[in-house]
């Protein structure tokens, strides 16, 4: 999301005839898009704020963003602000840093209540080349009670439908050829708007002409059902992978955390979508340490990613954020515990992806490769399910799909050799 919006900015202020530098450069502007996920994230985005204006103590530096949404007055008692933007408010940027050139300090942050619109922010492509994000949603209603993004991205808003589509034209036909489909909580997309659904949105991005894949970020696990699993994998070029976050296999933890599903639901979700893909990555996001996660909770956790055989876990250590219910909570687990839980967690997840890359030796995959390493001499690139693969070659492989036969394993991926035409 934040690298979507960070783009149309850009872009915005390129048409209007600024020069992008990057950010350890004097610049007269600069823009500090913030998360709020954690309080470190605050942190982080404090340390920029200064390091901006000691490259340029005459500069206009502004702040946007989820902590810019959630704390506008904290960020404006800091001397080198002159603009806080909230999160939707990005498509004014530039028309404000026009107002703030008088050195007046100017603060646009609406109050929770008032974010009802859909902010239309478009794209001509990313900084890569062979891949880019399509914004399909903003908001969500979901409430998990470790999470601050409902209160700093308001409720639903549904892009419309007809300018999703049309920004996925610009892009195919600019030559991006993996489009993926992100939101703030994609599966709730139409909810509001009535122009469909996220399966609407990607039947008509998948009927668009061109060679190309798209890919969805993280998705809900609470939506799916056979029915709407049958239909997702009716489409040919969504790629067999999916990011489906379960954040805890204990069930009395999911339900701790407002989580809408069961540990044994989720693990239906993962059989039915395998059945259908026999090679479909599952990859997941898992929070250790939530307040009031017992050793028993965390075991049924690693007993649940052991059985599920995920291609990657995201291993998160839970980090009091300021304005939620689990913030508040009294039972809170002690760092140690938690970075010990993590460790044991990761050790799990590496070797779980480790066994299910093995399965794809000596298979002949197709991959998408996006760089080249100019140390190792490897090209780059990933499957349609989201597996690393590595290749050395003569040809110029970036920006173009190519089949390999997998001939070994690395620590984060596979090793690919290019097929020897006779």
């Amino acid at each position: 999301m934040n690298q979507y919006e960070t783009q149309a900015i850009k872009e915005k202020f390129i048409d209007n005839g600024y020069e992008i530098v990057h950010e350890d450069d004097y610049a007269d502007v600069y823009i500090i898009n913030t998360c709020t996920v954690t309080n470190l994230s605050d942190r982080k985005s404090r340390q920029y704020i200064r390091r901006a204006k000691r490259i340029n103590p005459d500069s206009i530096v502004i702040v946007t963003g989820c902590y810019a949404q959630m704390s506008p007055d904290e960020i404006e008692k800091i001397e080198d602000v002159n603009l806080v933007v909230g999160t939707n408010e990005k498509n004014s940027i530039l028309e404000y840093v026009e107002m703030a050139q008088n050195n007046n300090k100017l603060v646009k942050v609406k109050e929770y209540e008032d974010i009802i619109d859909y902010e239309e922010m478009k794209i001509q492509g990313m900084g890569e080349r062979t891949r880019a994000y399509i914004k399909i949603q903003e908001g969500c209603n979901q409430f998990c009670s470790y999470c601050i993004i409902p209160y700093a991205r308001g409720n639903i808003r549904s892009r419309a439908m007809d300018d999703i589509i049309n920004e996925a034209k610009t892009l195919i036909s600019n030559g991006y050829k993996e489009i993926v489909i992100t939101g703030i909580n994609a599966a709730l997309y139409g909810v509001d708007n009535g122009q469909g659904t996220l399966l609407d949105v990607i039947e008509n991005i998948d009927g668009l002409e061109g060679k190309f894949r798209i890919r969805l970020s993280s998705l809900e696990p609470a939506f799916f059902d056979d029915k709407y699993i049958d239909r997702l994998m009716s489409y040919k070029k969504l790629c067999s992978h999916i990011h489906l976050s379960v954040q805890s296999g204990s069930n009395r933890i999911l339900k701790a955390m407002n989580r809408k599903y069961s540990a044994e639901e989720f693990a239906t979700i993962v059989k039915v979508l395998r059945k259908r893909r026999q090679d479909m990555n599952i990859t997941t996001d898992i929070i250790v340490g939530f307040p009031g996660e017992t050793e028993k909770d965390f075991d049924e956790t690693c007993h649940f990613v052991t059985k599920m055989n995920f291609g990657k876990v995201h291993v998160f250590k839970y980090s009091k954020r300021k304005g939620t219910k689990a913030a508040d909570m009294t039972d809170q687990v002690e760092d140690a515990v938690k970075s010990k839980r993590s460790d044991i967690l990761i050790e799990i997840s590496d070797k779980a992806a480790r066994s299910f890359n093995e399965k794809f030796i000596n298979r002949e995959l197709e991959v998408l490769f996006e760089a080249k390493n100019e140390k190792t001499g490897y090209f780059e690139g990933l499957t349609d399910n989201y597996i690393k693969v590595y290749c050395k070659s003569d040809l110029d492989l970036c920006d173009q799909f190519a089949y390999v036969k997998i001939s070994g394993i690395m620590d984060d991926g596979l090793i690919g050799i290019l097929p020897i035409k006779s």
